[in-house]
């Protein structure tokens, strides 16, 4: 078994390549802590890859369907333990 870091060179250019088909595919705002975020908080939350080439799988096998229900739900998690003043800057305060 094949230990590999989310942070090693093989894994962000995968990362990297996957993330700018996703912005030419139609999510154009898309950032590589979006793509961070999707494979931690979601893709792997559970169940981590075991090896480099399956761990590339995944990321090469991200839709922008998954990304934006993978970041819509993390967004929802993350609101539920925020104060409405935490949200000052979305509604103009």
């Amino acid at each position: 078994m094949e230990i590999f870091d989310i942070h090693s060179k093989k894994i962000q250019l995968a990362a990297t390549l996957k993330l700018q088909q996703l912005k030419r595919e139609g999510l154009p705002n898309l950032t590589e802590e979006n793509i961070t975020d999707v494979l931690m908080k979601g893709k792997w939350k559970r169940i981590k890859p075991s090896s480099l080439h399956e761990a590339i799988d995944d990321i090469m096998s991200l839709s922008n369907e998954d990304v934006v229900i993978t970041l819509s739900t993390v967004a929802i998690t993350d609101s539920k333990n925020k104060k409405i003043s935490d949200f000052n800057d979305l509604m103009g305060g």
